[in-house]
């Protein structure tokens, strides 16, 4: 069953953030935790640690990761309808205000962590902000075909590591 929903927690950047990574909006056991990619089989923490090699287990970690390294981090839906944690229910989006968080950081590259983040930032959000994102395979434990040392490499590749 489909519910509408506003997104639960502030993104993640300051001024020396330079590519921002995008979700979709949370997931169910995210929203329960107050912080984003909370499934405990979502590979979006591994790759970062793998990537960076260190550690990053208690939110507070997480956000110094993300800062220390020049990224940001939030979803491209601010309020949608959705079912669960399912990005293919995604409906009736009112997308984030990237832009905003752009005039007070130095923001030069979007990644989208999946497909329903890349749709919703390039159907809403790019025509404001005119860089265009760069689509990567999910993190998602629904994404199975792509295994973590695959995601490991393509995530390298567009952080430019």
């Amino acid at each position: 069953m489909s519910e509408e929903l506003h997104h639960p927690f502030q993104p993640v950047y300051d001024k020396n953030s330079r590519i921002l990574i995008l979700g979709s909006f949370p997931s169910v056991k995210s929203r329960e935790l107050g912080f984003y990619y909370g499934h405990p089989r979502n590979r979006f923490w591994p790759i970062l640690t793998e990537l960076f090699k260190t550690k990053a287990e208690t939110i507070e970690e997480k956000k110094n990761l993300i800062l220390s390294h020049h990224l940001a981090l939030w979803d491209a839906a601010s309020s949608c309808t959705i079912s669960g944690s399912s990005d293919i229910s995604i409906a009736a989006v009112i997308p984030n205000d990237i832009p905003a968080i752009m005039k007070t950081s130095g923001i030069e590259r979007i990644i989208a962590n999946g497909t329903k983040a890349y749709e919703i930032y390039m159907s809403f959000i790019y025509p404001k902000t005119g860089i265009e994102a760069v689509k990567l395979p999910s993190t998602s434990p629904a994404n199975a075909a792509w295994s973590l040392d695959d995601l490991i490499k393509v995530w390298r590749e567009a952080l430019s590591l």
